[in-house]
């Protein structure tokens, strides 16, 4: 639990007594490869804190298409948002591409950690913040990069990434065919 405990010090200092309290709310789990955390269609029980391994959050669409909206990696928190605050059924998939490790908390876990302490509510502002910034960043990148600067700038965001993941997965995060990912970077096989 000392991920779990520098994670938030990196936002809010904590004494033994609010960790402890904290880490109460939190269950671990294991994940292997190709497992999936979340399915469409599945009750959204939990956010996800990456301890360790890769993980792609994505949707299929009607000719069973796949999206990805995000990867994450350690000390990333992940989910199917929508689904897990508005308590609906799932529509996106959230599935181990390296096996790990998470930290599991439940929605009523989430509420009463941050109503009980202010630093926690703070806490979880700035994920969310942080979080939002990143996926407006995404957005504008999507919209008016072409396929050549969205890739420069997952290799310059992610390089760790460009070694662990399917470059099938890379071509989808981008937006691009894995052909075209292959004319971009042709080492990229």
């Amino acid at each position: 639990m000392d991920v779990l405990r520098n994670h938030i010090e990196e936002i809010t200092p904590l004494n033994d007594g609010e960790f402890d309290y904290i880490q109460s709310f939190f269950t671990l789990k294991k994940v292997r490869k190709n497992q999936f955390l979340i399915s469409e269609g599945d009750d959204v029980r939990s956010e996800y804190l990456v301890l360790s391994g890769i993980y792609k959050v994505f949707y299929l669409d009607e000719e069973g298409k796949e999206y990805i909206c995000m990867f994450a990696l350690k000390n990333w928190w992940m989910s199917d948002y929508k689904s897990y605050f508005n308590q609906i059924p799932a529509t996106m998939y959230l599935e181990c591409i390296a096996e790990g490790e998470v930290l599991c908390l439940s929605l009523l876990g989430r509420e009463k950690i941050a109503a009980d302490m202010h630093k926690m509510e703070h806490f979880f502002r700035v994920k969310l913040t942080h979080g939002f910034v990143a996926l407006q960043q995404r957005i504008k990148l999507l919209l008016s990069n072409t396929p050549q600067q969205r890739y420069e700038q997952f290799a310059k965001l992610y390089p760790d990434l460009l070694q662990h993941v399917p470059k099938k997965c890379i071509a989808e995060f981008i937006g691009v065919s894995r052909e075209t990912l292959s004319r971009l970077h042709p080492r990229e096989k």
